[in-house]
């Protein structure tokens, strides 16, 4: 057997080559995900701006801030739901009120006050609130056709806003239930 080691001390010599080429592909490595981070921050930062491309949708259950109005002032709520983008879309939104202002049944969200059908002729986002203005069939409080809506929507969930445009009339809401989206 021969005692001929050159073969096992082949490797001490390339030893010194292997860790400068290491090192090059760690910070090459590093080089791109720096690059990736600064790329999806910039991305992140551009989405703050107003979109001009961008698109809107959610439903849910709200309650209109103050109810009726009024000294005596009946509770709200509302089913609301839409969805809008650059060429247009849709909303809607149903208003139930109690039939008895208290006492029993008083909780009973059983009389449809109004009703707001409409399609979304435009669509401004920016913020984290979208702005859709369109035109409307309303029934019951304000009723009318072809009448102009504009609805302001918060992003995001249970507690989120919309302010409701319509028929000369504002109505202030929270969500309870439900999600907006935007993007």
């Amino acid at each position: 057997m021969s005692q001929d080691n050159s073969f096992a001390s082949e490797p001490r010599m390339w030893l010194p080559y292997r860790r400068p080429m290491q090192r090059i592909w760690l910070y090459a490595g590093i080089v791109l995900i720096a690059l990736a981070v600064i790329g999806s921050m910039t991305t992140a930062v551009a989405t703050d701006k107003p979109a001009k491309h961008g698109r809107v949708f959610g439903a849910g259950k709200t309650i209109i801030e103050g109810g009726t109005g009024g000294a005596a002032p009946l509770p709200v709520t509302t089913l609301v739901a839409f969805h809008a983008d650059k060429q247009g879309g849709d909303f809607e939104c149903l208003a139930f009120a109690p039939s008895q202002g208290t006492g029993a049944g008083s909780g009973v969200f059983d009389v449809n006050v109004m009703y707001v059908t409409g399609k979304v002729t435009s669509l401004e986002i920016g913020n984290g609130v979208a702005t859709l203005h369109g035109t409307a069939t309303v029934t019951g409080i304000g009723a009318g056709q072809d009448v102009p809506f504009t609805a302001l929507v918060q992003a995001g969930g249970p507690g989120s806003r919309v302010k409701l445009e319509v028929s000369g009339l504002t109505f202030l809401e929270i969500l309870v239930d439900g999600h907006i989206s935007m993007d």
